[in-house]
Formats: structure tokens, C-alpha cells, sequence
């Protein structure tokens, strides 16, 4: 079975990703795959210096995220350029991991996969599980994290998917408004309901 983990900025979906890890399941996670595929030297890292300009890499060659952030993060334009550069590399990757764990006999893969729904790769999994919490928790935490503040906090949760709308395509919803404890007891019933064997 292939399970689907999402939710939106600071709702802790990583907390619960974490928590998966340590139960044993192989993660697929593709935040660190998009690290991956930009590293210095990378066909991917080539193509995104020569569409966003040179000034778009650190003097050791590696990504300047903050400045390629600046660029798109208010500029949909740039930002499907982006993705049409990253999207394709990083799924490919995806996928070989996932093909990789089901040859090693995985009965039970996690694809931690931050943007699943803007993405449209529902049909990557066969179940999702969405991480929730409330805007006003989404807020604080990003604020004690990140040190942002509070428009800046709302700027980040207001420019991806409702969460409430991530809810609708899941097969399963943790509130993680609560405790650690709380959040890992919704996640085991979720599991055992779904006999997902490791």
C-alpha cells in the first residue's frame, strides 16, 4: 500500500513523517528530494541557472534559495517556470524510490509529499493522509519557527490550498492541534484501520 502524507505549511506534517520513521516505514519524502535534484552539478540545478540568470547560485555553485524564493514567490509567471524544471525531475525520482522500496518487499511505502494536491499526483497513492491544523495554530507556529511576522506568516498559509480543502481528498485527517501523544494516537488508529504492514 502506498500512503499519500500531506498537509500545509507548519500543520506538522514532518512531526508526523518523523513519527512514521521512527515505526519503521520507508519514506519517500519529496522535500528532500527536491534538495537532491538542485545539487551542484545537477543537470536540474544547470537548467534553473540558465532560466533565472547566474546570480541564481552561490559562489559554490550550490542554489541561492532565498534569492530564487524572492523571484517567484510573488510572481506565478516564474514560479511555473520553476516547477516546470523541478516537477518532472523530482517525481521521477519519486517514483524510482518507491519502485526500489516495493523490490526490497516494502508492504507499506509513506510518499511525504508536501504540495500532493496542487500537484495533482492523487493517483501516485492509494491512500492520503492530510495533517491538519487550524490557521490561527498554522500562525503561531510559523511565527515561533520562523520568526515571521504575523502578515508574513499569513502571506505563507494564504498562498497554498486551504487546508480545509486538503481535507476533502483525504482518506484520513490527524488534528494535530493537540499533543505529541494526541497526534501519534490518531496516527496509529489510522494505521491499524489500514493494516499497513511494514
Amino acid at each position: 500500500m502506498i500512503i499519500g502524507l500531506t498537509g500545509s505549511i507548519a500543520t506538522g506534517k514532518s512531526t508526523v513523517s518523523r513519527m512514521l520513521k521512527q515505526k519503521g516505514y520507508p519514506i519517500v519524502d519529496a522535500d528532500e528530494i527536491s534538495r537532491l535534484v538542485v545539487e551542484p552539478g545537477s543537470p536540474v540545478l544547470d537548467q534553473i541557472a540558465q532560466a533565472f540568470g547566474a546570480d541564481v547560485l552561490l559562489s559554490d555553485g550550490s542554489l541561492n534559495r532565498e534569492k530564487l524564493g524572492n523571484l517567484i514567490f510573488n510572481d506565478g509567471a516564474m514560479r511555473e517556470k520553476l516547477n516546470g524544471i523541478i516537477h518532472p525531475a523530482v517525481r521521477a525520482e519519486m517514483i524510482r524510490q518507491k519502485e526500489e522500496w516495493l523490490e526490497k518487499g516494502a508492504n507499506t511505502i509513506i510518499m511525504d509529499i508536501p504540495l500532493l494536491f496542487e500537484s495533482k499526483l492523487q493517483s501516485y497513492v492509494d491512500k492520503i493522509i492530510v495533517v491538519s491544523a487550524t490557521p490561527v495554530i498554522q500562525r503561531e507556529r510559523l511565527i515561533a519557527r520562523n520568526g515571521y511576522a504575523a502578515e508574513e506568516a499569513d502571506a505563507r498559509i494564504n498562498s497554498q490550498l486551504p487546508i480545509m480543502e486538503k481535507e476533502k481528498g483525504a482518506d484520513a485527517v490527524i488534528n494535530n492541534d493537540g499533543t505529541l501523544d494526541e497526534t501519534e494516537k490518531q496516527l496509529n488508529q489510522i494505521l491499524l484501520k489500514w493494516d499497513a504492514k511494514l
